[in-house]
């Protein structure tokens, strides 16, 4: 229990990286009170599944909430005496946000400034806030915390930075002691449906064809959750306000990754080449010498061993992911 509060709000706790926190916090004793709207965004089974793993452990208490309904927030700062709160509930998506940029804008900015308002109110002294990657735009590579980051392309990366924006200005005004996440490329078994390798694996699978926005030669620093939420849980500490970048610092090419997929699954993916996105970075990498200095921490999955969990994830709940559609 070194540097964990004991009572901890998780929003987003039915999402890929929120599970994987509040199950890695329950393990180490904290009482987890758990928050998600339990959307439509993609299937519902998937985030069913994720939550009725954590309603089996001890002292996690789930609330079907929406962050951007302040009042109903509310209530749980008035229930509960919280000590720290860890927002991971987001709009994800960056070509989705392209068609609906006012969502984003609700959940990711509107959403996040109530909780931090709340956590003025009712003086929970620790907020952590999951960012991305994408805040860095075409910086240089590596990505370091001290980086260009007024030049997003995409209304998610902008609605990600706003909120960056806010935490800094609460934590400014209040004292409330802030860390920034920016988390890189989180992938991992019952990942998000939308991301490349749950993506790719149901496709190679069923022998559906994947489309490959360019020649595939673009670099992404994939990221194995259970590291994100070790890292994660170590921002937990007092740290005044810090940026700080989780990433796997070994960025890797797409046809790589679909070349790790096909040989787990023992199949050869279909390839429809595309246009390359003007949303879309050709490459991430994520300088971690901060993470290490200030967290202790270091990504300890390789993308071998990450993608080979990942399939055999896939394969072992394929009989209620079959019918799994995905864009």
């Amino acid at each position: 229990m070194d540097n964990i509060p004991k009572n901890i709000l998780v929003t987003g706790c039915a999402g890929f990286i929120g599970s994987k926190i509040s199950e890695m916090l329950l393990e180490r004793g904290a009482n987890v009170i758990g928050v998600d709207n339990l959307n439509n965004s993609y299937i519902q089974q998937l985030k069913d599944w994720r939550l009725s793993r954590l309603m089996q452990l001890p002292n996690f208490q789930f609330n079907k909430i929406d962050i951007t309904d302040f009042e109903m927030v509310k209530t749980l700062f008035e229930s509960y005496d919280l000590n720290a709160v860890i927002n991971l509930a987001a709009k994800a998506g960056v070509r989705s946000s392209l068609d609906n940029p006012w969502i984003y804008i609700e959940t990711n900015v509107t959403g996040t400034l109530n909780l931090l308002e709340l956590c003025r109110r009712f003086g929970v002294k620790k907020f952590v806030l999951s960012s991305s990657s994408s805040v860095y735009g075409k910086s240089n590579l590596p990505f370091n915390e001290d980086s260009q980051t007024d030049f997003q392309l995409s209304p998610y990366a902008s609605s990600k930075k706003s909120a960056e924006s806010l935490a800094f200005t609460y934590h400014y005004l209040y004292g409330i002691d802030t860390t920034i996440l920016r988390y890189f490329t989180v992938y991992g078994p019952a990942g998000r449906p939308d991301m490349t390798p749950f993506k790719f694996t149901h496709c190679i699978s069923k022998g559906i064809p994947i489309n490959v926005f360019g020649d595939g030669t673009q670099e992404r620093d994939f990221t194995y959750i259970d590291d994100i939420a070790r890292g994660s849980i170590n921002a937990l500490k007092s740290l005044g306000f810090e940026i700080i970048n989780l990433g796997s610092d070994h960025p890797i090419k797409l046809k790589y990754l679909i070349q790790l997929i096909e040989n787990n699954l023992g199949n050869k993916a279909k390839i429809e080449y595309q246009p390359n996105h003007p949303a879309d970075i050709s490459s991430t990498w994520a300088d971690i010498s901060k993470a290490k200095r200030i967290l202790g921490w270091q990504p300890q999955v390789s993308v071998e061993e990450g993608i080979q969990n990942t399939v055999n994830w896939y394969l072992e709940n394929k009989s209620w992911l079959n019918d799994l559609y995905i864009e």
